[in-house]
């Protein structure tokens, strides 16, 4: 195979809890109160556009660096490069990143034209969720490997006892390889009051993913090639996890690590454990290259209370920590 043909087939997709990407805007109709400069977090301007470039270092560094010295090569990823390319080589960004933890839309336009991102050309969608807090979720893209054909938000029908919580947002489009891709980014209900009471609210947000998947697959192909991504606030073996495995969709990052010690993407007292997930239909799964935990050194730090690393994260309480998130992004290739 071609250095050229090498260089189309490769698809980069991440996943990222930005740990509350909110902007300094007081939204009347949302409980954002606290990150307001004069709310318990002090979330200044100079603090918001500070997490927007951390946040976008996170996703450059999920990229990786490619040999671009064939002219078919470089038509193809000319708009992808990061200036600084040196000896025939160039830095290939992401083509998706789906965030969670994000508040809305000025946020997604500063992120990606206003941030250290600014000149990547990323495009993005989002959703507008009754979620209490005002946290949505988006995904990122690039309209050079990536062509959107539709996006809508999906609501997730609540049961007894269940807060307002985030929608699922579905978006599909064409890939580079002329592929048709269905996305499906989520952020299931938190653990808020105990797992065992908690379980039934993420159960009825991943039934809601679930329909989706049968969606696609009952009313495009049995043979679409899907990728569900997300923080689920549910570890493999869950319940939620199981659900979705049993649609015929295989969770690549199961058992995912980094190479500075990460042994998941968050980590709580001490334990690693990944609330982030992808999962892919098992077409896509058959061309998995490496799904891995970006614990870049910058995005780590010394834990001091319980040995090891932990994740960089912006706030510890409500103690700015002039970090990055309290999750680590989890990066997932695929040859087309």
């Amino acid at each position: 195979m071609s250095l050229s043909i090498l260089l189309i087939s490769l698809f980069t997709f991440v996943e990222l809890n930005c740990e509350n990407l909110f902007d300094c805007q007081h939204d009347s109709l949302k409980n954002d109160i606290e990150f307001l400069p004069d709310g318990a977090y002090h979330w200044t301007r100079t603090r918001y556009w500070q997490k927007l470039d951390r946040i976008g270092q996170t996703i450059l560094s999920c990229g990786e660096q490619q040999v671009a010295n064939q002219q078919s090569a470089k038509s193809q990823v000319a708009k992808r490069k990061v200036r600084g390319a040196n000896n025939g080589k160039s830095w290939q960004l992401p083509d998706m990143v789906a965030l969670c933890e994000v508040e809305n839309d000025s946020v997604l336009r500063d992120l990606t034209r206003r941030s250290l991102l600014r000149n990547a050309g990323y495009e993005y969608v989002m959703t507008d969720s009754p979620d209490e807090r005002g946290i949505d979720v988006a995904l990122m893209y690039s309209p050079y490997s990536f062509r959107l054909i539709e996006s809508h938000s999906v609501r997730v029908n609540p049961v007894k006892g269940m807060r307002p919580t985030r929608d699922i947002l579905y978006a599909s489009g064409v890939t580079v390889s002329g592929d048709t891709l269905h996305v499906i980014v989520a952020h299931l209900p938190s653990r808020r009051g105990g797992e065992k009471y908690s379980r039934p609210f993420r159960m009825a947000a991943a039934r809601q993913v679930a329909a989706v998947i049968d969606s696609i697959y009952n009313n495009v192909s049995v043979e679409a090639k899907i990728i569900v991504a997300g923080d689920f606030n549910d570890y493999s073996n869950s319940e939620s996890l199981q659900l979705l495995r049993s649609k015929r969709m295989v969770e690549v990052s199961q058992g995912a690590k980094g190479r500075n010690g990460a042994e998941g993407t968050y980590r709580y007292q001490g334990q690693w454990g990944s609330l982030d997930h992808i999962l892919a239909s098992r077409n896509l799964a058959d061309g998995l290259i490496e799904c891995y935990i970006n614990d870049a050194e910058f995005l780590i730090e010394h834990d001091e209370k319980y040995g090891g690393v932990k994740p960089h994260r912006n706030y510890i309480g409500p103690r700015y920590n002039n970090g990055f998130s309290d999750h680590l992004p989890l990066v997932a290739r695929f040859g087309w």
